[in-house]
């Protein structure tokens, strides 16, 4: 088969190059497993974590993808919950234990053993996958495969943040940084909150304009202040900076939602500008967003079929996954990057 494989940590550069082109065995199920032919993978910002060491690190070589719309070509044994043929979705979560108390209380996102798709085991930048079958999700017919696949992560983890901000329809909500994760987040918020106005802030003109067609009542810089002070805010940046502009814009016991694996190292100094009264005081709170479980992307699935909600998209092929990457990190963004294959 033909995968897009990262065989050690990489910086960005010019004509970056992480990923290399290979043909690999195409991998049998074991047991519980079963194996998709791959039809389409999103091209997510934590990949540039794994690639430049911000992430635990990858097992390699490692395939990437964590955004992987497929079908059921074959079961492993004691693989029964799908049929051949069966479209299916894999999101972050590869697995966990199902045993520990986290797992039992519905937060197998935090579990110790948990893995992830395309960082601890072989995700979709390729042709095929296996994956355990109770981690699978049956996707609705009403999305193609291609506006799936951002679905699975950008769309489940923003989901998530959201439920993490407590939002009440009218209050105000602050999007830092406008990617595939926030664009969704904004169109949800439309359906579900049609009352509350949302405010973006993001590095470049292109993502601010992008915002406000896509109904923003306010989009500027990182670091201007917002026009009105906001009930909440969900970061998306790969960037200490952002963190402390958003935390003076939030309103008296505002709650500001980290959605990032990690943050980049070079301008953590950024974090000692913090001022208590104009950042912290007044009861204001920082959450994080940790992983996703299988039922915030049920969830999310059914409330964007029920929408419907459909994601804007860039697609390329397999070979240009190098490209991709690139892109989204020069932050050439407008929607979910997807990797399709032929």
């Amino acid at each position: 088969m033909e995968a897009m494989i990262l065989k050690s940590l990489s910086q960005y550069r010019e004509s970056w190059s992480p990923l290399e082109f290979v043909e690999l065995p195409i991998p049998e199920p074991g047991p519980g497993e079963i194996r998709l032919r791959v039809s389409a993978c999103g091209v997510c910002h934590t990949e540039l974590d794994e690639i430049e060491g911000r992430t635990p690190p990858p097992r390699f070589p490692v395939i990437l993808g964590h955004e992987v719309v497929g079908r059921v070509e074959k079961n492993g044994p004691n693989a029964s919950a799908f049929r051949i043929g069966d479209r299916i979705g894999v999101g972050w979560i590869y697995s966990s234990c199902g045993q520990c108390r986290e797992c039992r209380e519905g937060r197998e996102n935090l579990c110790s053993e948990f893995r992830a798709t395309g960082r601890d085991a072989n995700g979709g930048y390729a042709q095929f996958m296996v994956v355990p079958e109770s981690f699978a999700i049956p996707l609705p017919e009403i999305f193609s495969d291609i506006e799936a696949a951002p679905l699975l992560c950008a769309g489940a983890i923003g989901y998530r943040s959201l439920q993490l901000t407590g939002l009440v329809d009218g209050q105000r909500l602050g999007l830092t940084g406008f990617g595939a994760s926030a664009h969704l987040v904004l169109k949800m918020v439309q359906r579900r909150c049609p009352s509350t106005d949302v405010y973006v802030f993001a590095r470049n003109t292109r993502e601010q304009e992008f915002a406000r067609q896509l109904g923003a009542v306010w989009a500027g810089d990182t670091s201007e202040p917002s026009p009105r002070k906001l009930d909440a805010i969900i970061d998306t940046t790969p960037a200490w900076k952002p963190i402390v502009e958003a935390l003076k814009n939030l309103e008296k016991g505002g709650r500001l939602v980290i959605n990032a694996i990690r943050k980049e190292e070079r301008d953590k100094s950024e974090l000692l500008n913090l001022d208590y009264p104009d950042h912290l005081w007044l009861e204001k709170e920082i959450k994080s967003v940790a992983n996703v479980t299988r039922r915030d992307i049920r969830e999310f699935l059914e409330l964007a079929a029920e929408f419907p909600l459909h994601p804007e998209t860039q697609e390329y092929e397999l070979h240009d996954a190098n490209r991709a990457l690139a892109e989204l990190k020069e932050g050439k963004v407008r929607g979910g990057k997807v990797l399709v294959m032929r």
